[in-house]
């Protein structure tokens, strides 16, 4: 029984061992090494064409062009203006980062055409303005954030650009006859507290 037992382990080593003993044995006939690409190339085909008295002219492929837009150049902070003895400067900041300085030209005259204004007015408008901001449509008040040729406060209140002089100009516009009956009243309230 011991003899049939120990045959028995013998052959079952052996038909365990056999094959892999006969893959080291054997190596594989070609040693060309397995790829992604060599099984793809593998599966290619090739299609041809023929008819009789048929011409088959090559495809041409078009070409095109790569464009790389440029990385832009960084914006310049605006210079600071001197005070003008009112407590309100031409710089930039405040309340007001991220709104566009206002960078196109004009004078208060066409400022205040723009913005319909009556002539009439005008004295009462260019005596405010004149003291708000002195007609420097990018004055900034740093402590309080207003902004434009009337110191709009805040400078989110103007419909558009506070620093656009047109958009501030309508805007002081709707202020004054809200606040004061008009401009005439509100270059009275100036006069009387020196601010409006």
């Amino acid at each position: 029984m011991a003899v049939l037992a120990g045959l028995a382990v013998v052959g079952f080593s052996a038909a365990l061992l056999a094959p892999t003993g006969v893959a080291l044995a054997d190596p594989p006939a070609t040693t060309e090494s397995v790829t992604a690409y060599s099984l793809a190339a593998k599966d290619t085909q090739s299609v041809t064409v023929s008819a009789e008295g048929a011409t088959i002219e090559p495809i041409v492929r078009g070409s095109y062009e790569v464009y790389v837009k440029p990385k832009p150049k960084p914006v310049e902070k605006p210079t600071t203006a001197s005070n003008d003895g009112t407590g309100k400067s031409g710089g930039g900041g405040g309340g007001n980062v991220g709104t566009p300085k206002y960078t196109g030209g004009g004078s208060k005259e066409q400022w205040m055409t723009a913005a319909g204004i009556a002539q009439s007015d005008w004295p009462y408008v260019d005596y405010i303005v004149s003291h708000e901001s002195g007609w420097n449509p990018n004055a900034t008040n740093k402590g309080s954030g207003a902004c434009g040729l009337v110191q709009a406060l805040p400078c989110s209140k103007v419909p558009g650009n506070g620093y656009n002089p047109v958009d501030n100009l309508r805007w002081g516009t709707g202020y004054a006859n809200s606040r004061y009956g008009g401009w005439a009243g509100a270059y009275s309230a100036w006069v009387r507290q020196h601010w409006w």
